[in-house]
């Protein structure tokens, strides 16, 4: 199977089991919601599928390949690419170093072919003064910085975890329509961690629904936002 896929994957902390035999898959091309209630586990899955936690049960499939126990820093040269919530730009560097990191690190080019493919990625995302700081960028470019940052490691599925957190309603629609953007140009498989049911509503073709670390709904939005087992555990009465 081309593509992201896990089976029965589990992670416990001691007595705590933070993700609960999940299965979940993501398809080049496809845009798929994760979401669920604080706590739900929604990051933890993030962290399994990236290699920055191990399994404790379960496989993580990554084109027809088991990478349950491939590290962290294999996956991203693999093609498994992913944004941080708390976002750390490095502060010593400009916009355009920051992105060019992935070029030559998880690409291995050349410190010209990386500062011209960063130069390239970073104008597709409508970012310029590429020569500023980190620390004069607005939320927004910060946002699209580390999405260009995600993306320079050349991956073939991304997840994006909560990209779209302090962002006012105009700002939310141009990210919406990088991303759709993104997965349609690259034939990207995007898993969206987002709070805003607008969002995923506008931007998923299907959402995965975790509460207490488990699957408790997936399918199209219409569908999910319906399922009785979703208003009780998240989204209340305004669904």
């Amino acid at each position: 199977m081309t593509g992201l896929e896990t089976r029965n994957l589990t992670r416990r902390f001691g007595g705590l089991t933070a993700v609960d035999s999940v299965d979940f898959s993501l398809r080049p091309g496809e845009i798929v919601g994760i979401i669920g209630p604080n706590g739900a586990g929604k990051t933890t899955l993030i962290n399994l599928l990236a290699g920055i936690y191990l399994p404790t049960e379960g496989e993580i499939i990554f084109n027809d390949e088991d990478i349950s126990t491939v590290p962290a820093y294999r996956r991203a040269a693999l093609g498994i690419g992913r944004t941080f919530q708390l976002i750390h730009p490095l502060e010593d560097l400009t916009l355009l170093e920051n992105v060019m990191t992935g070029f030559l690190f998880a690409r291995k080019h050349t410190l010209r072919r990386a500062r011209e493919e960063a130069r390239t990625l970073c104008r597709s995302l409508g970012l310029t003064g590429l020569d500023r700081s980190t620390g004069q960028l607005n939320i927004l470019e910060t946002k699209k910085m580390e999405i260009a940052k995600s993306l320079a490691g050349g991956p073939s599925v991304v997840f994006l975890d909560e990209v779209m957190a302090g962002l006012n309603s105009d700002e939310t629609l141009d990210i919406i329509g990088t991303v759709r953007e993104i997965a349609r140009e690259q034939n990207l498989g995007i898993g969206v961690v987002e709070h805003v049911m607008g969002v995923i509503k506008e931007l998923t073709e299907r959402v995965v629904v975790l509460d207490a670390g488990a699957v408790i709904a997936a399918g199209p939005y219409s569908e999910v936002s319906r399922d009785e087992r979703v208003i009780s555990a998240y989204l209340g009465g305004g669904a």
